[in-house]
């Protein structure tokens, strides 16, 4: 219970600030989504939360408006639904600055494993249900790892399955990882890496995301 209030008190340290220093830039690129393509600014999507309880995670638009009416669920880096202004922010994940919000309403943290959809989190296997004891964040260890998850998914013949087969299983158990190794001084390194991971993405790839490839590969190889 204090490691959590610790937690707590720490993402609203960090929050707080960022989130005011963050606003002038999610309004900017606010208006560029508008311009780029008709639609909303933002959007929100249906997530689980701690507890199992569902949760609506707020981003900037990166796709064209009804874009789950237009294409499968799983979003890969050749996507034609993703517009201009949307390849810059979600290269860059600017367009998850707006979960701040949900951070400063306590529904997420920082750090924390990334809320799935209700569909996939019905297919969580009995060691990955941990990740729901805790609140899910914008960051995590996974997070960093598989950052470049669209460009691995690109390669997939069924995307979907490529995603629940290979991807979720390899992700999940990094972000389990991250769970079990959680602290404040860990999460600050976290935010740190992610951070440089953006701005200077590391050329070496996580084991995890290796072998997820591996799987993809023979998945397309038995279809």
């Amino acid at each position: 219970m204090a490691a959590s209030r610790l937690k707590r008190a720490l993402d609203l340290a960090l929050a707080l600030p960022a989130a005011a220093a963050a606003a002038p830039l999610v309004a900017a690129l606010a208006v560029a989504v508008k311009l780029d393509s008709p639609g909303p600014a933002f959007f929100a999507q249906t997530r689980v939360g701690r507890g199992r309880r569902p949760l609506k995670i707020y981003k900037l638009r990166s796709m064209v408006a009804d874009a789950d009416k237009k294409g499968p669920a799983v979003t890969a880096g050749n996507d034609s639904r993703v517009t201009r202004v949307g390849r810059f922010i979600r290269k860059t994940k600017l367009d998850e600055l707006p979960q701040l919000l949900n951070v400063l309403r306590g529904e997420m943290s920082l750090v924390g494993p990334r809320p799935e959809a209700p569909r996939y989190v019905e297919q969580y296997r009995p060691e990955w249900l941990e990740l729901l004891d805790v609140r899910p964040g914008i960051t995590d260890l996974a997070s960093i790892a598989f950052r470049d998850e669209e460009a691995l998914l690109a390669d997939a013949r069924d995307r979907e399955r490529a995603y629940v087969e290979a991807v979720m299983p390899a992700k999940l158990g990094v972000a389990v990882e991250g769970v079990r190794r959680s602290s404040p001084l860990y999460d600050l390194g976290l935010i740190w890496k992610t951070f440089r991971a953006v701005v200077a993405p590391p050329r070496e790839k996580h084991p995890a995301v290796e072998a997820a490839a591996f799987s993809i590969a023979q998945l397309n190889r038995d279809a």
